[in-house]
């Protein structure tokens, strides 16, 4: 009774507030095909294409940009310009001080735009846009070359919105540095202003834009837990091994819903196939013959799963190679198609013939595809026969994509010739005559046929008289009239009529190192004139130019839903964390394949010439 009542009398403490559990999970809707992998315990951040903005100043240009700069700019470029050594002595610009410089009539500021590609380590080159500044005079930016500008991440005000390029010390990190000659769209006369449709206030820089830190990728598990980390972790390390040179490995857990993801060295190049490689693989990597096996049966149930199931299969490696074999040859389209990517990226010789078969059969899409597979397996005297035979193809885009993909394997059938820092000549041995400029990418000029040449006899005349030429049967070379703006007398040359000596001699500029003469002009310029050549029928050749994409990827990712600035962008602020209780209703089918070919949406031009060529300027 006693202790009865005495515990009754003691003050009992009233029952406090109990902790809010947070769910930290995201819902996953994920296919069957995907069940297992790592794309169906994760999410992927960071992996988008990133714009980028900044300013810059454009030299070199001839009394055509303007000094009519808005003062926050002004005192942004003058700060940035000091910081590069302009003014200095060692900087290569004597003693023109950055006050001086931005005065001059023969430089404009202006804004850079780009967009880095997925995932881009550093050192990854890109195409830049830059166009003068809206608020200044500058009438064209023509013959000019943009100074090192740095690139920042873009935001956006709302949706849809552009905003100027930042001034002032808080800034996002740059992330890239871009320079380099402007390419203005050739295909109207230079320095012309009446009836030119072209903006020459706005140009292109190919390859200008060069990464300056490792883009972050990231996996967040979708159920938070250490162990399960761990394990995904360890799924992709014995994917993807640390590779010599590879600082850290390819997974490093940073918590129980974090991973930091490091694109291994031999994907430098290919981070879309990493990244796909990487969504597929298997976590739980016991028995892949039999999730090989279980693969196939489901791409046979359900063809359109068959963009899924290739790359489950070549996330798997070698080991499914056998359970695919047997589909090289299946009746249905989808899942032959499939088996055969999966096993051109192991390099299984069994899919040759069956690739060569569709590379000259009469689709279009599967032709491409299958030279894309070709370009990309190992040595074989087969592929390169197949290649070289379809440069000779009626169907432009086939020649297109065979060219590329010898390009690629370094064929000594395509003979490189490097015209001084400025632009390439590729030379191919083909029966259809034809001409093929590229607009982004490494500057190339590429010749089908060894042959072509300017026809004689030949009148031309272009730039309002600024340029002609005459040829006649009676000699082997063509006489060149070439006199430079605003200026009342011209030189005159004699060269070789042969198209690949004849582009040499405009594009090259006459040195000490080399005297061979030559007039100097821009690649753009060189451009120009082949085309008024054949337009004015002295070129008895196709002429094809590459589709300029930059300001198309650059508006869309612009036109992107209204985001936040990436913390890990920042320098000035700690990093935010995600608002934990936030969940998502996520969809993951198979990604799509990047483009299998089209010459105009591949980085062709990155590729080393052949052995024994002369080397790509840069």
């Amino acid at each position: 009774m006693l202790a009865v009542l005495g515990c009754s009398q003691i003050e009992r403490t009233q029952p406090g507030p109990q902790p809010t559990r947070i769910d930290r999970s995201l819902r996953l809707n994920v296919p069957q095909i995907m069940r297992g992998t790592v794309a169906s315990e994760t999410v992927l951040l960071g992996y988008e294409p990133v714009a980028v903005h900044g300013y810059g100043l454009v030299v070199g240009l001839s009394g055509t940009g303007a000094s009519d700069v808005p003062p926050d700019v002004r005192a942004h470029m003058i700060s940035t310009a000091a910081r590069y050594g302009v003014g200095s002595a060692r900087s290569g610009w004597g003693s023109l001080s950055p006050e001086a410089l931005l005065d001059s009539p023969d430089t404009a500021v202006v804004i850079v735009q780009g967009v880095i590609p997925p995932a881009s380590p550093q050192g990854i080159q890109f195409d830049v846009r830059v166009h003068a500044h809206p608020t200044t005079s500058t009438t064209s930016l023509e013959g000019g070359r943009l100074y090192t500008a740095e690139l920042l991440p873009m935001t956006l005000a709302g949706r849809g919105a552009r905003l100027l390029p930042p001034t002032g010390s808080r800034q996002p990190a740059a992330l890239a540095n871009a320079g380099g000659p402007i390419f203005i769209n050739p295909f109207a006369e230079p320095g012309a202003s009446e009836h030119d449709t072209v903006n020459r206030r706005s140009g292109l820089i190919l390859d200008g834009g060069v990464v300056t830190r490792d883009m972050p990728l990231k996996l967040r598990l979708a159920t938070p837990s250490h162990t399960h980390a761990s394990i995904i972790q360890n799924a992709i390390n014995t994917r993807f091994a640390q590779e010599p040179g590879q600082r850290d490995p390819t997974a490093r857990g940073e918590s129980d819903e974090s991973i930091e993801i490091t694109v291994p060295p031999s994907y430098r190049d290919r981070t879309e196939e990493f990244i796909q490689l990487l969504r597929h693989t298997t976590i739980r990597q016991v028995a892949p013959e039999a999730v090989a096996t279980t693969i196939r049966r489901h791409v046979i149930e359900n063809p359109s799963t068959a963009r899924a199931a290739s790359w489950r299969w070549q996330a798997l490696g070698k080991r499914a190679m056998p359970i695919i074999r047997d589909l090289y040859d299946y009746p249905d389209e989808m899942p032959r198609l499939a088996a055969l990517r999966a096993g051109a990226s192991m390099d299984d010789p069994l899919v040759i013939p069956h690739l060569i078969d569709i590379a000259q059969g009469p689709a279009v899409d599967g032709r491409v595809q299958a030279i894309h597979l070709l370009a990309e397996m190992g040595i074989d005297p087969l592929i390169d026969r197949a290649l070289r035979g379809l440069l000779n193809h009626d169907d432009v885009e086939t020649r297109l994509a065979a060219y590329e993909a010898l390009v690629e394997r370094r064929d000594p059938s395509v003979y490189r010739l490097g015209v001084d820092d400025k632009f390439v000549i590729d030379i191919v041995e083909s029966q259809q005559p034809m001409v093929y400029i590229t607009q982004l990418g490494l500057p190339r000029i590429v010749l089908f046929g060894a042959d072509l040449s300017v026809d004689r006899p030949a009148t031309v005349s272009i730039w309002s008289n600024r340029f002609m030429i005459k040829g006649d049967l009676e000699h082997e070379t063509i006489e060149v009239y070439y006199r430079l703006p605003d200026t009342n007398e011209g030189i005159i040359h004699r060269t070789n009529p042969k198209l690949a000596e004849f582009i040499e001699f405009l594009g090259h500029s006459t040195t000490v190192q080399r005297p061979l003469p030559g007039l100097g002009l821009s690649y753009s310029q060189v451009v120009g004139v082949l085309h008024q050549i054949w337009r004015q029928g002295y070129l008895k050749a196709d002429f094809k130019a590459e589709q300029d994409r930059i300001l198309a990827k650059i508006v869309r990712q612009e036109r992107r839903e209204p985001v936040t600035e990436r913390p890990e962008f920042r320098t000035d602020e700690p990093e935010s964390p995600e608002p934990p209780q936030a969940r998502f209703e996520l969809e993951i089918p198979s990604a799509p394949d990047p483009d299998p070919v089209a010459p105009a949406t591949r980085p062709g031009g990155l590729t080393p010439p052949a052995p024994g060529q002369p080397t790509a300027p840069r």
